[in-house]
């Protein structure tokens, strides 16, 4: 290798060093994704929401198991509480919630979709706004309730979808919070119906379309957001227990080990442990009983070199000397063909200068060699002299080019 070869791989090399220590120290990007899960601490996480919320009820409990086998305890009461930005109930487990509701409980659901189910069932229908004058559109929140509604309203200040109730029924609902696109200004004049109470029995369900307001996100982008979500979800009593929804979440971890159902049963767990171990003792202890010593079997010599000198020797004590001379000729125009690259069909002056320059012998060499073996080619009969002396000559042509010279 050259040294102008050394330095370019040398600088190559730092290059690559740089590259790689570039991206190991970058910090790591902001995921944006809306998992609003309560594990994690990005920002459309509810990480800050659910430390908060499990101290201010006087019971909490998480639930990752889906409502439809939660509420088929007769003795679960409380408060059941749904944020994700879509919750789409099937029919018998919204029939089975809407039932848990009347006997005087509450759920709280806060999502862009509810699902055509509780739509039709509610009779409501949701629309989303846009602003199309602006690239973006950021809602403006804010509550209703004279105690609860801040002076400005609340801003979000992201690009998001801005849902909200395009129709409810305004004997039976009550309308609790208001959204509207951000416009420049802090004032709610276009106001849009974003949180309704519903009762439905005993109960009460309270339905919430703009789910960021429960994420890290809003509660620690200012220091008055907290205000509003806390304020939201006063309205469920926090004398009685909070069960979290773990199950409706964009986020949520899924196990898709094939063993879940073995590791996820104590006893079969175990078996599945006592297999293992059972394997591994029989592999130490039979495989060192019956284990046998490999013969050491030699490698195939080459037997090659031996059988030419064989045969060489044959022509040699026959004095066939013309025979060798023609084979050691025919071999060294192999070795021009397939060492040098040089047809041997012509023999001119392009044939001698491309020999001479692949080689690194002189032209003057190469045209002498040529000569000698077009002489040993056309006679009849070679002497020992002779074969000898091409022997010599073809040997201290194949060095120069193998550095051996």
């Amino acid at each position: 290798m050259s040294k102008v070869q050394k330095i370019f791989l040398g600088v190559f090399v730092v290059l690559l060093g740089l590259l790689v220590y570039a991206e190991a120290t970058k910090p790591t990007p902001i995921s944006w994704f809306p998992s609003y899960n309560s594990a994690d601490k990005i920002p459309y996480g509810t990480y800050v929401l659910h430390d908060l919320v499990s101290d201010s009820f006087q019971n909490f409990e998480s639930l990752e198991r889906p409502p439809f086998e939660v509420l088929e305890r007769d003795t679960l009461k409380g408060n059941y509480l749904f944020i994700n930005n879509y919750i789409n109930f099937e029919e018998a487990e919204l029939n089975r919630m809407l039932a848990w509701i009347d006997k005087g409980n509450a759920a709280f659901v806060s999502a862009h979709s509810f699902g055509y189910r509780l739509l039709d069932t509610l009779q409501l229908e949701i629309n989303t706004k846009y602003d199309v004058n602006q690239l973006g559109t950021e809602p403006l929140l804010n509550l209703t309730h004279p105690s609860l509604k801040a002076p400005k309203p609340y801003h979000i200040n992201r690009d998001l979808a801005v849902t909200y109730f395009d129709k409810i029924d305004t004997l039976r609902h009550t309308v609790l919070g208001l959204s509207q696109v951000y416009r420049d200004t802090l004032s709610l004049r276009d106001s849009l119906v974003n949180f309704i109470q519903v009762p439905f029995g005993e109960g009460q369900l309270y339905l919430h379309t703009q789910p960021e307001s429960f994420t890290n996100y809003f509660l620690l982008e200012e220091e008055r957001n907290p205000a509003y979500t806390a304020n939201a979800l006063s309205y469920l009593d926090s004398a009685t227990p909070l069960y979290w929804d773990r199950y409706y979440k964009s986020g949520k971890r899924i196990d898709v080990s094939p063993l879940r159902m073995i590791l996820g049963n104590k006893y079969l767990k175990w078996a599945y442990y006592f297999v293992l171990i059972g394997i591994l003792l029989f592999v130490l202890f039979e495989g060192k009983r019956k284990q046998r010593s490999i013969p050491i079997q030699p490698p195939v010599t080459n037997r090659s070199y031996m059988y030419t000198r064989t045969i060489a020797g044959m022509f040699f004590d026959k004095k066939e000397y013309d025979g060798i001379a023609k084979k050691q000729i025919a071999l060294f125009n192999e070795f021009i063909r397939t060492r040098l690259r040089v047809p041997t069909e012509q023999r001119n002056s392009h044939f001698y200068k491309a020999v001479a320059g692949r080689s690194g012998n002189t032209l003057e060499d190469t045209k002498k060699l040529f000569t000698f073996i077009e002489k040993v080619e056309k006679q009849q009969h070679t002497s020992k002299e002779e074969l000898q002396k091409l022997y010599q000559e073809l040997t201290e042509f194949k060095t120069k080019l193998d550095g051996k010279s």
